[in-house]
């Protein structure tokens, strides 16, 4: 496989309703589209890094320059077999987990296509379909919370993750068993908002028979959740401090953590999540696919990686309307039961790209081609 030609779309698309965490607020979805090209196939990815560099170190700048610097050219210089060299090509490079994984996305679905298999299946996935949970943010007022929870209940969705934050844990998440009793699959989600002087006030959310807390204490940290899981009866799970698999490995064995969140771009790609997801299931540690609010391409990925064996806890892979009225793959990802998602069974991500809404959304479009050069569109008034 010879990848002949790149392009990356950076693309701004408004998202139904504002999204606050502890983190911040988002009101819209800017994001990298990549596709990679190799005679008549051409494969899809998409950068989760966010407009600003809140979650990790990279952001749609950062995202852009690499590829456009480093990684492509790299991919240009030598032809590949299959799609678990690109991360040893990239290996050299430190950290960028985001650039990569978008690279490297497109990569895999375009060796999926070639092959004529899903992308499910090249990766080794077994389940037809997946269950889905939902993230909530910050609501004003908690009568507002309670009410976007009964919706998501009446949706049906098999896990319902509430975002937190100091001043507002507690009580949001007592009123929401009050209110919806013992048996809703409820997880809290900290987004790294608290430290161990918190350790009283966290130990109050065992009272609620919650599936998780999720990277309660800092985002690079696994030496205090090692002691804050050992004061804890829930389940603690980590996302921000995961990067790599022997971060994981680290993780599992001094008790930091009990689940792990897997999202590809935070790993470095999907051949780094199905080393991880691998690992997990070694040691006995269920594993779920986190979302970053992506559009229907990086959405397809989590799809295809969540149908993984050791992904027993339902994702955070909503369908398309939940954040966009118009998404960049067609048909829009949905429900096929509530709170269901259906594996896709065509070749590679299993969707057809929505060209037209990418137009609406466009921001940059630029093309690279091995030994030629490359052109640039600039969508001028955004």
């Amino acid at each position: 496989m010879k990848i002949e030609r790149v392009d990356l779309q950076r693309i701004k698309i408004p998202l139904t309703a504002p999204f606050v965490t502890s983190m911040g607020l988002e009101t819209h979805k800017e994001c990298i589209l990549v596709r990679a090209y190799s005679g008549a196939h051409v494969g899809f990815g998409e950068s989760v890094a966010m407009d600003v560099p809140v979650y990790n170190e990279e952001d749609v700048d950062t995202v852009w320059y690499m590829l456009e610097k480093y990684l492509i050219p790299q991919l240009f210089s030598r032809e590949i077999e299959h799609p678990d060299e690109v991360s040893q090509i990239f290996s050299w490079m430190r950290r960028n987990q985001m650039a990569k994984s978008a690279l490297e996305g497109a990569v895999w679905d375009l060796y999926a296509k070639m092959n004529g298999m899903s992308l499910s299946q090249a990766l080794g996935g077994t389940r037809k379909t997946i269950d889905v949970g939902v993230s909530i943010g910050i609501e004003p007022t908690i009568d507002k919370l309670l009410a976007r929870v009964d919706g998501f209940i009446r949706d049906g969705y098999k896990k319902i993750k509430v975002k937190i934050k100091p001043g507002f844990d507690v009580e949001p998440i007592r009123a929401i068993r009050h209110t919806f009793g013992p048996d809703v699959p409820l997880m809290a989600d900290a987004n790294s908002a608290y430290t161990l002087a918190d350790i009283d006030l966290l130990k109050q959310l065992d009272d609620f028979g919650l599936i998780m807390i999720e990277q309660p204490l800092g985002h690079d940290d696994i030496i205090d959740h090692a002691t804050l899981q050992r004061e804890l009866k829930t389940p603690i799970c980590l996302d921000e401090s995961i990067h790599t698999v022997e971060d994981a490995r680290k993780a599992i064995e001094l008790g930091s953590c009990r689940i792990i969140n897997i999202k590809i771009g935070r790993v470095g790609g999907l051949s780094n999540a199905k080393k991880l997801h691998d690992l997990c299931a070694a040691k006995g540690v269920p594993v779920w696919c986190g979302g970053m609010q992506e559009v229907g391409i990086g959405r397809a990925h989590n799809i295809a990686i969540a149908s993984l064996a050791n992904f027993t806890i339902p994702g955070d892979t909503s369908p398309s309307h939940r954040y966009f009225t118009e998404d960049v793959v067609t048909p829009m990802i949905d429900f096929v039961s509530p709170g269901v998602l259906a594996v896709p069974t065509g070749a590679g991500i299993g969707y057809t790209i929505n060209e037209a809404a990418i137009l609406r959304a466009l921001v940059q479009h630029k093309s690279y081609y091995a030994n030629q050069e490359s052109t640039t569109t600039v969508i001028p008034n955004w």
